[in-house]
């Protein structure tokens, strides 16, 4: 009996030391659990932070700069002060060869406007630096070939379609590369970029000018065309995505995304910057034949496009650091009034070389906001999402607009006015027109008269 009740204790002993092994066990599986779930917790929460700084807009750094320099150096080209020697070259009547001269910039700025969606769609087939290379050889050997022209249709196909498309192929697509690298220097950043053709027009009417006097002006452009195949080329190695783009064919309905036009303030803007484009061009084109006509000379005429160029560039970069102080179409607003006021009583009683030259100052420094602030207004109006498609649409709507010139010469080759009135007349009320209409979309906006927009 004895052994027995041994027997039972021992028993009982041993079921006690099981279940002590086994709430052992429990309570190990339970704290490796919790261990492994505070490890997850932590390496999710690292995983997370590393996430969030990788896609945190870097808003300045070496590689965001770099390519700013890459987009600037691709915008640094000019080509107005051209328009005055051909005039005296190829035509002996002023009006006849100002109206056929015009076409050769509206080719180039039509297809530089209007393939926005062909860069769209190569973007996301091929990648950015592929686009931007088949961009730079259509500069180059566009303005290369250029110097061979001996007819106005060579020059069409050449500076106007081969160069313009070009321009197209690399301006739509540093404009969609550059906002991925800054958030609230944005402003700064485009406008900085927009500064090249400033830049630009300020170097090269004095590069062309003595090559134009001593080689004429096919080497000038051959010139032109190297510089720029030169330049390009470098910025093609300093401009890239942020992230890896995914290239793959997608349907156009998905690259391309019309219901941006169910947006009423992109639509808004849309008009707005179609009407004050229909100006912008006009001064740059004629200031320089309208000096000679004032009994000027070419190096006159070109220091005003080098001058309003000049301001342009500063101009460009003001209404960047201004917008982002005080909102994108406020300062819009407020550029559009200048450059129009100016044009209408400056310009119009302009007939010494002194007021042309104060004309081009205040009209360059004030006329460029457009390029400045297409890209952030789009963006702010439409989202990331959208935005590469509502600027292709904002630069195909502006097609109409780069015929400004023409209608501006046939209007003034048509009336009996005084030559060049109809060239002013026309510029300073588009920009008139244009801040009615950006005032109208500030409104739409915010109707806060005051609000920051």
């Amino acid at each position: 009996m004895l052994f027995e009740k041994k027997r039972n204790d021992d028993e009982q002993s041993d079921v006690s030391q099981k279940q002590r092994s086994n709430e052992d066990i429990i309570e190990r599986n339970v704290i490796d659990d919790a261990t492994s779930s505070t490890r997850s917790r932590t390496l999710s929460g690292i995983d997370q932070e590393k996430f969030d700084e990788e896609d945190k807009i870097p808003d300045g750094g070496l590689r965001s700069w770099l390519v700013v320099l890459g987009a600037f150096l691709m915008v640094v080209t000019s080509y107005g002060v051209m328009q005055d020697y051909y005039e005296r070259e190829w035509g002996n009547n002023l009006q006849e060869a100002q109206l056929k001269l015009s076409f050769v910039g509206t080719f180039c700025l039509v297809f530089a406007n209007g393939c926005g969606p062909i860069a769209q769609i190569m973007r996301s087939m091929w990648g950015t630096r592929l686009v931007l290379f088949v961009g730079t050889l259509f500069i180059g050997i566009g303005l290369i070939i250029a110097g061979f022209s001996n007819q106005f249709w060579h020059l069409y196909l050449t500076q106007g379609i081969l160069f313009g498309t070009g321009v197209s192929l690399m301006y739509v697509t540093i404009m969609a590369v550059a906002p991925q690298y800054f958030d609230k220097r944005r402003g700064l950043a485009l406008g900085l970029i927009a500064s090249g053709s400033g830049i630009g027009g300020l170097i090269m009417p004095f590069i062309m000018t003595p090559i134009n006097r001593s080689l004429g002006a096919a080497w000038t452009y051959r010139v032109v065309g190297f510089i720029c195949l030169g330049c390009d080329l470098v910025a093609c190695l300093l401009v890239n995505d942020r992230k890896p783009l995914i290239k793959q064919r997608k349907k156009i309905s998905d690259i391309i995304k019309f219901d941006v036009f169910k947006n009423k303030n992109f639509c808004i803007w849309c008009l707005g910057a179609m009407i004050q484009m229909f100006g912008y061009y006009i001064p740059f084109f004629f200031l320089p034949s309208y000096a000679t006509w004032l009994g000027l000379s070419a190096n006159d005429g070109s220091s005003l496009i080098a001058i309003g160029s000049a301001l342009n560039f500063v101009g460009r970069i003001l209404a960047g650091i201004l917008a982002d102080r005080f909102g994108l179409v406020n300062v819009n607003i407020i550029f559009l009034f200048i450059s129009g006021l100016c044009t209408l009583l400056i310009w119009t009683f302009a007939y010494s070389f002194g007021t042309l030259m104060a004309y081009s100052a205040v009209f360059g420094c004030f006329s460029g906001s457009y390029f400045s602030l297409v890209s952030p207004i789009t963006l702010n109006i439409l989202g990331s999402d959208r935005f590469p498609s509502g600027l292709s649409i904002v630069l195909i709507t502006n097609i109409v607009s780069v015929f400004g010139p023409n209608i501006a010469s046939a209007i003034d080759g048509g009336v009996g006015a005084q030559p060049y009135l109809a060239y002013k007349m026309f510029a300073g009320v588009s920009y008139i027109v244009a801040a009615f209409v950006m005032i109208w979309l500030k409104l739409s906006l915010n109707h806060k008269v005051f609000a920051k927009v």
